[in-house]
């Protein structure tokens, strides 16, 4: 896996998809809260998005630099090598 010491520009990136997958899915809590109409087409939307990046998180935790155009829907896509928990 990466470390912020020997890849720290990768590291950046790795935290970007993290904190903003943090970030989306605070919206979506706070829209579930506050929105009674918020609809199943919404959260739907929303939760992909979160869970899109999570999943570059994962893609990057072993990526040397940025991910390349062609692998940025395979860096979305929910990895084959992780199981749930829980």
């Amino acid at each position: 896996m990466i470390n912020r010491e020997h890849n720290p520009a990768e590291w950046v990136l790795f935290l970007y998809e993290l904190k903003d997958a943090h970030e989306h899915l605070g919206s979506l809590l706070n829209s579930l809260s506050e929105h009674a109409d918020y609809t199943e087409e919404e959260f739907r939307i929303d939760l992909g998005h979160v869970y899109a990046h999570l999943n570059r998180a994962w893609y990057r935790r072993n990526a040397k630099g940025d991910i390349l155009d062609a692998e940025w829907d395979t860096a979305s896509q929910f990895p084959g090598d992780i199981e749930p928990i829980g």
